[in-house]
């Protein structure tokens, strides 16, 4: 099976392109669903803090057997550790959960633009966590571009990474651009609308005609435009399928033809309203 190609951030470290989601998988089953993922040949693993299951990755990381420094972990700050101190030890938190003493990629999982305390200083301890040493790169999830221009221009460490919601019928292409051209790579959330896009009949068709599944069809389209991405499923025949992405390309035509497919319309909550914090 083909390798997983690497994309390089803003300060040089590769992530790989294909990784491996666990949001909503159960504690209890996460850590076989990693290993599963681990034996397919995954190496980028995503979870974070509000998952409830950073303790499980890290148990299947360490019994995999694979060494600590080929595995891509990535884990994202609980909405409720906004401020300063709580977001520092938050940090602390989920190295000692996932039994590590780096972690490759954290991330600030939603803005929270309403709530009573400022993503900027939010991102300052961010940057105090990577100033550390103790996360190889610091990014962002559901930033609008709006959110990053304030960054810019008040804090000093780029964003490595944006994690947004993308899929054929959310496009987010202004979006996605707005972060190539300031050296932020994109990262797809909900690659497939959580099931909605498979049974499209643009997809479908395509899919028939290169005998591959919707699922790979979508997937290819989201590596081909560049971005980040990471299915889930705890059924191994469908975490197999989900990683032969790597041995068939899509058409130009082809690629046009599930872009025609946006709609803007989201499967996730509206990054400049939502305002969730856990109690």
């Amino acid at each position: 099976m083909a390798p997983v190609p690497t994309i390089a951030l803003n300060n040089g470290v590769e992530i790989p392109q294909l990784g491996f989601g666990v949001y909503q998988i159960p504690p209890e089953e996460t850590a076989a669903a990693v290993r599963t993922a681990l034996e397919v040949g995954y190496r980028h693993i995503d979870t974070a803090e509000m998952y409830g299951n950073e303790k499980e990755v890290g148990q299947a990381v360490r019994e995999s057997g694979i060494d600590r420094s080929e595995v891509f972990l990535t884990s994202k700050l609980d909405n409720g550790f906004h401020r300063r101190d709580d977001a520092l030890r938050a940090f602390d938190q989920t190295l000692a959960d996932l039994g590590v003493d780096q972690l490759d990629l954290f991330l600030v999982h939603w803005p929270l633009p309403t709530i009573d305390v400022d993503y900027v200083e939010t991102w300052k301890a961010m940057e105090e966590i990577y100033a550390s040493g103790r996360c190889r790169a610091i990014g962002v999830s559901n930033f609008q571009a709006h959110h990053l221009r304030r960054l810019f221009g008040e804090t000093q460490v780029r964003p490595a990474v944006n994690q947004i919601e993308a899929h054929p019928y959310l496009a987010n292409d202004e979006l996605r651009a707005f972060d190539a051209d300031h050296e932020i790579v994109t990262e797809a959330w909900s690659p497939i609308a959580q099931g909605k896009v498979l049974d499209d009949p643009a997809i479908t068709a395509i899919a028939e005609g290169l005998g591959r599944t919707p699922a790979q069809v979508v997937l290819r389209w989201h590596v081909q435009r560049g971005d980040v991405v990471f299915p889930k499923s705890v059924t191994r025949s469908r975490v197999e399928e989900n990683f032969a992405l790597f041995d068939f390309e899509l058409d130009q035509g082809q690629m046009a033809t599930i872009t025609g497919l946006d709609r803007g319309e989201r499967t996730g909550p509206d990054p400049d309203t939502f305002d969730y914090v856990p109690r």
